[in-house]
Order: structure tokens, then sequence, then C-alpha cells
């Protein structure tokens, strides 16, 4: 029984999403901390009111702390940017220039006679049944 908790526990996509929560957790401090101290005071000096957690309003006696939500609401769309600028943007551009493959080679070419396209191979058109010289072989 032992056994098979170990090979659980060691299995590859185990181990990956322990290591996963961890850097999430650390980055997310990251995030956190530089939405607080860079992007908000940056607001603040932008704006003038870095906090609205003193915006309310009450209704028969019923307080709406709508500047708790809106705090929320601004602290969110800072770290999504931050998120999606400092990180989505910059992996997806290393992603998409490591994964750049060789043109692949051509499986049609053009009718000398009609100008249509043709398997590369063909020795006759099947559009106006023209002979066409076949592709040199490869080297």
């Amino acid at each position: 029984m032992l056994k098979g908790f170990r090979q659980f526990l060691l299995r590859g996509n185990v181990v990956d999403l322990a290591v996963a929560v961890v850097v999430g957790a650390a980055f997310g401090a990251v995030v956190a901390a530089f939405v607080k101290d860079l992007l908000t005071p940056l607001i603040a000096a932008l704006v003038g009111k870095p906090d609205f957690s003193s915006l309310r309003f009450t209704i028969n006696g019923s307080e709406f702390l709508y500047g708790d939500f809106i705090n929320a609401l601004v602290s969110f769309i800072l770290v999504a940017a931050a998120v999606y600028f400092f990180v989505v943007t910059p992996v997806n551009a290393l992603i998409s220039r490591a994964r750049k493959e060789p043109p692949a080679d051509p499986t049609t070419k053009k009718c000398p006679e009609c100008r249509s396209e043709i398997p590369i191979d063909a020795r006759r058109c099947s559009f106006c049944t023209q002979p066409v010289a076949s592709a040199a072989p490869a080297a």
C-alpha cells in the first residue's frame, strides 16, 4: 500500500503541480509587492488618492463600503495588467521565437501554360493537359 502511495507522489505531474503551486505563491507575492509598492503610488501621484476604503454610503442604517470594492477592483486590474505585460507578453514572444520552423517544402507548382496549381510531381497539367517538366530530383 505504501509503495503505491510513493509511486503516486513521485509521478511527474504531482511533483510538477507541487512545484507550480510553490512558485506560483512566490510569484504572487512578487506581483502583489510590485502593485502595492510601485503601481499604486504611481496612481496616487496621478489621481491624488491611493486608498478608496473610506468611501461609503448609508441607507436605512446599512453601511455600503463601495470604496473597498473599488480598491479590490483596482488591485485586480493592476495585478492582471502587470502579469500580462511583464510575464505573458515576453513569454509569448520567447515561445514564438523558439518555435520558428523552416518553411515546408512546396507540394504544388504552377503550370507554365495556364498558371494553375498542380502537384509538384505532375508530368501533365490536370486543367489544360499540357505536358509539364517534372521537378528536378533532390541532390
